[in-house]
């Protein structure tokens, strides 16, 4: 009875040291992004890319991280190059075979009375574990090595296009108005639908109303003029607030400028990205007795996104997709 203890004792520290070395390879597997700005929704095919940097918004916009959109990736991303030989993975081969005899072999030394300390007590067994786990790191790493100097390529073949540039935009002091002196009505390269005056106006409208609705906790309002997949995402925030007991009041706002970033056909569908920078007087409150959690709730903000609008010939423009910047003054 009592001999088996030091064997239990040899298995679990066996056990505990290889699930360490795991853990250590796997420490930073489920690290989150950081960052207070996100994104939501779907801009099509182009839901992944960054939309262009305008005046209105010069920094680049926050990733859609919430969108049902899959992302897809390039079939010659994946595809090894021709006549190339498929690089060994870290524990095929030698090493691997070397790592499986000497687990096999201290095993079976426990067995059998010997290996894993089996002169030397419970002691001697663990210094004999740690050497031999020093030793298949040491092996691994001196491997590894050798195949990364082996396959490395001699030089780069990236090519980069030259003549490449960021395409201009198109200023619109006033999506609509506002008090800002209008500008000179120009087409831009990226604005491929040829956007009218009376599409401006309305995104300046859908902008009043949505943030409106949102704010009143509108969910009718919601519905009707954005898209059933934006929707979801504004009513998940609702109910995370609701949860907590808060609620975001949002009134008086106001578009200050915006600038059409793209405008592109795709599927049937016509797709309009905008920056637009707007006051409102933004706070979180309490449900029950209306008072202030964070914000301000006498004072105008300022804060500028991107919106994404999507229409079907014969509909109205909806609202596809929010993303955030790091752009917002008091």
């Amino acid at each position: 009875m009592f001999s088996a203890v030091p064997r239990f004792a040899q298995i679990a520290a066996i056990v505990v040291l290889a699930a360490a070395s795991c853990l250590t390879s796997f420490d930073d597997a489920n690290a989150r992004r950081a960052g207070g700005f996100s994104g939501f929704g779907s801009r099509g095919t182009r839901t992944f890319d960054a939309p262009a940097i305008t005046r209105t918004a010069p920094t680049q916009a926050a990733p859609i991280d919430r969108t049902m959109t899959p992302r897809t990736q390039p079939q010659t991303a994946t595809q090894p190059p021709i006549n190339t030989q498929q690089r060994p993975g870290l524990f095929n081969g030698f090493g691997g075979s070397m790592i499986g005899g000497l687990i096999a072999g201290g095993l079976l030394g426990m067995l059998i009375g010997h290996g894993f300390g089996g002169g030397f007590g419970f002691l001697g067994m663990l210094l004999q574990v740690v050497l031999i786990f020093l030793a298949i790191r040491f092996a691994i790493q001196f491997f590894a090595n050798r195949q990364q100097t082996r396959y490395a390529a001699p030089g780069s073949n990236a090519s980069y296009n030259a003549n490449a540039s960021q395409r201009p935009s198109f200023s619109i002091p006033p999506i609509g108005g506002g008090t800002a002196t209008a500008a000179p009505k120009t087409r831009q390269a990226n604005d491929e639908i040829g956007l009218s005056q009376a599409d401006l106006d309305r995104f300046e409208q859908l902008l009043t109303e949505i943030q409106s609705a949102y704010g009143s906790e509108d969910y009718a309002t919601l519905r009707r003029l954005a898209t059933p997949e934006a929707m979801s995402y504004l009513a998940e925030e609702l109910g995370e607030n609701a949860t907590k007991g808060v609620r975001n009041s949002v009134t008086n706002v106001r578009l200050l400028q915006g600038d059409i970033a793209e405008a592109w056909r795709e599927g049937g569908a016509e797709y309009a990205t905008l920056a637009m920078r707007y006051s409102s007087i933004d706070a979180l409150v309490d449900r029950t007795t209306g008072r202030l959690v964070d914000g301000d709730d006498r004072n105008a903000s300022e804060t500028t996104e991107i919106w994404t609008f999507v229409r079907k010939p014969g509909s109205d423009w909806k609202l596809s997709a929010i993303q955030g910047t790091e752009l917002h003054r008091a």
